[in-house]
């Protein structure tokens, strides 16, 4: 309709249709919330709230990737869930084998060192630096039993996971570097079916529990990691008492935290402003000196990582705390976090993440079934792509022939 008018009105008559818009959603939405109690509302914005975190920890994980190289991972659901069974292997096992834990942590350090040139590896005080570094790694991952399931479990996965990342930058991103986006970008579509493949291969199908949060925790009293014991907050002013998921909660602040962090890595340090050249322009960024290859090396193992934290946290903080090949489509449930909050934004992320779990509690309070749950946030998605294409905090790119 719009496309008949004269150029300096459509704009005005797309404001209009969208005005019509958001009249017609409160007057359909309008009465269903009135329907629903305060304390209601507060609960699902609270439990909303939260499972944003997780979701946005994912987000900020892909758009490490695209932020550095331009590539959309659709592998970062089998990263995520390839780091939570290790985790539930570590955690679990009550004697890790010496010889298995020494020959995970010489391939990680082999890796790490060798990310800039494999020649890294002769020189004495790499030789040196990366034998200390397995030793510890080796001692963490296999020192005592299951009262120090924790270590084991946290040195493991952390150990595996950058493996993991640095593998796939290795043998299958590295080669593809100037070749067009779309080829990297098939590669981690075939990435995630592989995954997916040698995780029931090595762990099996079925669900494996991961009671992380129920377990006494090293760095936290033990009354605030019983799962079965939520925190309940009487607020009379809405008609009853509001109860908080402490596993939730728990992985809401790690989330954040795992947020600061790594918006001081981009903004602050100069492997992050290497990162954010990268992305800009990889032959460019070569042309000034900048080790492509090193700083994809480092994203890929800083994605892999994020990965594997939002794999844990979200298996260990759901209601059944179980863990199956099921877990690499939540990564599919977060990407309306990324576009909507902007590909290349980290502050996007985290507010796309929000957004997602507030939606999607929203959608719980107001309609019934998982329809309603996973079509809300891909409706919220199109709508704010349509009225800002770029996302939230995205940048808007023009291109000049």
């Amino acid at each position: 309709m719009t496309a008949i008018l004269p150029a300096s009105y459509r704009k005005y008559a797309n404001w209009l249709l969208y005005g019509l818009g958001i009249v017609f959603l409160i007057a359909w939405l309008g009465p269903l919330v009135a329907d629903k109690s305060g304390v209601q509302i507060a609960q699902r914005t609270i439990s909303g709230l939260l499972l944003g975190g997780i979701y946005a920890t994912i987000a900020l994980g892909i758009v490490v990737i695209n932020k550095a190289s331009g590539v959309f991972n659709f592998a970062h659901g089998g990263m995520m869930m390839v780091s939570g069974f290790l985790f539930f292997s570590f955690f679990t096992e009550a004697n890790i084998a010496p010889l298995g834990a020494f020959l995970l942590a010489t391939a990680t350090v082999v890796m790490v060192l060798g990310t800039a040139s494999a020649r890294n590896l002769l020189k004495p005080l790499y030789l040196l630096g990366g034998a200390v570094a397995v030793i510890l790694l080796t001692i963490g991952m296999s020192i005592g039993g299951l009262e120090l399931r924790w270590l084991h479990a946290m040195v493991g996965a952390i150990c595996g996971t950058v493996l993991l990342g640095l593998v796939i930058e290795r043998f299958t991103i590295r080669p593809l570097i100037g070749q067009p986006i779309f080829a990297a970008v098939m590669v981690t579509l075939a990435l995630a079916e592989i995954l997916v493949g040698l995780t029931n291969l090595l762990w099996g199908a079925q669900p494996r529990s991961l009671l992380i949060f129920s377990e006494p925790h090293p760095f936290l009293p033990g009354q605030l990691v019983r799962i079965q014991d939520p925190i309940r907050i009487q607020a009379d002013f809405l008609g009853g008492s509001v109860l908080i998921d402490q596993p939730r909660l728990l992985a809401f602040v790690i989330a954040l935290i795992a947020f600061g962090a790594f918006f001081a890595l981009f903004r602050y340090t100069s492997i992050g402003l290497a990162m954010r050249a990268t992305s800009e322009n990889q032959q460019l960024a070569e042309s000034v000196g900048l080790r492509v290859r090193v700083i994809l090396a480092v994203t890929w193992g800083i994605a892999a990582l994020l990965a594997g934290i939002a794999g844990v946290l979200y298996a260990g903080s759901t209601n059944s705390s179980t863990i199956d090949t099921n877990l690499h489509f939540i990564a599919l449930r977060a990407f309306p976090a990324v576009l909507l909050g902007g590909l290349e934004s980290i502050t996007g992320a985290l507010v796309g993440g929000l957004v997602l779990g507030l939606t999607e509690e929203w959608a719980k309070l107001l309609f019934t079934g998982d329809v309603a749950e996973n079509l809300a946030p891909y409706v919220v998605l199109m709508i704010i792509l349509v009225v800002r294409p770029q996302g939230l905090f995205g940048e808007k790119r023009i291109e000049r022939i």
